[in-house]
């Protein structure tokens, strides 16, 4: 795979049989820094880190530039500012990046309606039918990296190739500011030389499970009996590399792409060991995630707790419940019946977060015989009508507002 930095860089400069590499994946090119840049053109060759600089805040985005001193997202900040102590750091700013990304999705649906966002800088397209108009696969995409340059200040990269799998690929290799066509003829030929890791699904555990088998390219794993992967990695994940490793994604560009959780972190700037300002945080992040499910109209079935300690160890609990919910207190009540037998054993904790998965419609709300949480659910959603005229934060649990308790009730007990 391309690195991060963009040394590994490889574009497409001759013509190649693009005629079945109808799919193609855009990718802003350092997108968060690249709009900030935007208003310090005079900072373009220099380490620019966008982020926070106070105590425990981490990198939110790099230049390629910075990469170059092995900073990137994710990091936390102490560490960046230690491998290049002479980048400039610059606040981060959420209203421009989506501005940008609406601009950016927009350029995609005036060339093809088959558009799927995947996140606020890259999307999949499928442009077979617009070949009539634009062009071959390489010519549209060379028209929509001349489009977004022009209409946006902004570089992207663009890989087409036959599969979303193989265009995604193939757009890392082309970063910076590059296009690579993969003909579908070349496809394993692109693919096998490249480490196992490049394949999706791919994380730290199932690499060094397939280093033990000697399998480091993906070549290796495509030249593996079906049967010796599916032992080690199970059924399911052992045919989904196989196939992946011959180039098989049958997967097409889909319109909307729906959302597979909704949660929110909260990241300390010291280690906090206090329980009660501990639970007084999840009931922040669960009235966070619940207004979001509502805002967007759909319940979630497994609640999802995230602790991260001082010494950066990460623990993950979930519990699914018996019916999908969002209302945001039991979603609250499930995450402390997680926490507090966890609470004891590592006190030193440096992330907390809230989540919601198994997402669903919400529109069957309401229709059970008895419904615990109903009174809370109306409670609710009547702090949502005040918070959608007047604003976040007019109406809040008073918990939230003094360092007192919680008022934790048995679940389906009524509000206040």
């Amino acid at each position: 795979m391309s690195k991060q930095d963009g040394s590994g860089r490889q574009v497409t400069t001759a013509t190649v049989d693009d005629s079945a590499a109808t799919i193609l994946h855009v990718d802003m090119d350092a997108f968060f820094a690249s709009v900030e840049l935007l208003d310090h053109p005079e900072l373009a060759d220099k380490p620019v880190i966008v982020g926070h600089r106070a105590g425990r805040s981490v990198v939110t985005a790099a230049n390629y530039v910075a990469r170059r001193y092995g900073v990137n997202s994710a990091m936390p900040m102490s560490v960046a500012l230690r491998r290049c102590p002479q980048a400039v750091v610059l606040e981060p700013h959420g209203s421009r990046y989506r501005e940008y990304s609406k601009r950016v999705m927009a350029i995609f649906e005036d060339v093809t309606p088959l558009v799927e966002p995947v996140s606020i800088d890259e999307a999949f397209l499928d442009v077979a039918g617009a070949r009539r108009i634009h062009g071959s696969p390489a010519e549209i995409g060379a028209l929509i990296r001349r489009r977004v340059e022009a209409e946006t200040g902004l570089t992207c990269s663009v890989g087409a190739a036959a599969s979303k799998f193989v265009a995604k690929l193939a757009s890392g290799r082309a970063k910076p500011n590059g296009l690579l066509v993969v003909p579908a003829a070349d496809t394993v030929a692109f693919l096998h030389p490249l480490p196992v890791s490049a394949l999706w699904g791919v994380g730290q555990a199932t690499e060094q499970a397939l280093t033990r088998l000697g399998l480091r390219l993906i070549g290796d794993i495509a030249n593996t009996p079906l049967p010796v992967l599916q032992k080690t990695l199970g059924d399911a994940s052992g045919s989904k590399l196989y196939e992946l490793a011959w180039g098989r994604d049958p997967r097409e560009v889909t319109l909307h792409r729906e959302e597979k959780s909704v949660g929110h972190e909260m990241t300390f700037e010291h280690d906090v060991t206090d329980a009660a300002r501990l639970g007084r945080e999840i009931l922040r992040l669960s009235e966070q995630v619940g207004a979001r499910l509502r805002r967007a109209g759909v319940t979630g079935r497994t609640v999802v707790l995230k602790l991260r300690y001082g010494d950066f160890t990460t623990v993950t609990r979930s519990r699914t419940l018996a019916e999908p919910t969002d209302v945001s207190r039991r979603i609250y009540d499930e995450a402390m019946a997680i926490f507090e037998p966890l609470a004891a054993s590592r006190p030193r904790v440096r992330l907390i977060g809230v989540r919601m998965e198994q997402l669903g419609d919400g529109g069957g709300l309401g229709l059970a015989l008895w419904d615990p949480d109903d009174d809370w659910r109306e409670a609710e959603r009547a702090v949502d009508s005040v918070t959608a005229r007047f604003g976040m934060g007019i109406v809040q649990p008073a918990s939230l507002m003094t360092p007192g308790a919680i008022d934790r009730r048995r679940p389906g007990a009524s509000p206040p």
